[in-house]
């Protein structure tokens, strides 16, 4: 029997490097899967993969930082695949360059993208869980929560508030059979590493600093992701809450 046969995942920014491998493993595991996405096209095509192997797939357009949209999404999900067992809130976008050169319209797109709309998500999800007595939660937030990054402020401060409010709501709702956890990317090679790279100045030499500073020798991939956010949702994480867990080649430790 396979971890998560007949159980259902909503996976955001699920058309997405981290998001799309995450969506498939879960696929492989026998997840009933919805792939929510901004970008429907992107979606369809991670979900289109997991029926092709077998497995249950939907794909949803859904915006994160419209209450709306998320509801309907999740009203979307419970009417096509069932009741959630799973969130992995995983989207995420950034603007790369020093704080001051930054706009308040860029730090508001940032905190609606990064954190508000992992508020939403929760929100619209939580009350489920809490009926039914059980459930995972796994945010995805990053290595720039934890130690900072050059050129990624508000980004990190959003991740950094990600990792505040999971431990909380693991406090609140530990009580209720829901556990709540977080992965910590480190550099990884998604279409948002890429932009970090061009705004670098030069993409060459950053990535020869990224990789003698990893202990593994290497950026990692969206596939080195998917098996921490499987644990935390599995049964084999039951007795783990409010912890996390940083998958970053060894560039950051911390304990």
């Amino acid at each position: 029997m396979r971890r998560f046969d007949n159980q259902v995942v909503v996976v955001t920014g699920g058309g997405g490097g981290i998001g799309g491998a995450t969506c498939r493993r879960f696929g492989a595991e026998g997840a009933r899967v919805a792939v929510l996405d901004l970008n429907n096209e992107s979606a369809e095509q991670v979900a289109a993969a997991i029926r092709d192997a077998g497995g249950t797939a939907q794909a949803m357009v859904c915006d994160i930082t419209e209450r709306a949209s998320v509801d309907a999404a999740i009203r979307g999900v419970q009417n096509q695949l069932g009741p959630i067992d799973v969130l992995v809130n995983n989207a995420g976008w950034d603007v790369f360059r020093p704080f001051t050169k930054t706009e308040p319209a860029q730090w508001e797109r940032l905190i609606a993208i990064n954190l508000t709309g992992a508020l939403h998500m929760h929100h619209a999800v939580l009350p489920g869980m809490v009926e039914r007595r059980r459930g995972r939660i796994v945010n995805v937030s990053s290595d720039a929560a934890r130690v900072g990054s050059s050129g990624e402020a508000v980004y990190a401060a959003c991740k950094g508030g990600l990792v505040a409010f999971s431990k909380t709501i693991a406090r609140e709702h530990a009580r209720h059979g829901i556990t709540v956890n977080v992965v910590c990317p480190g550099p990884t090679e998604t279409a948002l590493f890429e932009d970090y790279k061009q705004g670098a100045g030069n993409p060459e030499k950053l990535v020869e600093a990224f990789t003698r500073s990893i202990p593994l020798g290497r950026i990692g991939k969206p596939d080195d992701l998917p098996g921490a956010v499987l644990f935390f949702a599995s049964e084999d994480a039951a007795y783990v809450t409010g912890q996390v867990l940083s998958v970053s080649g060894g560039l950051t430790m911390n304990g």
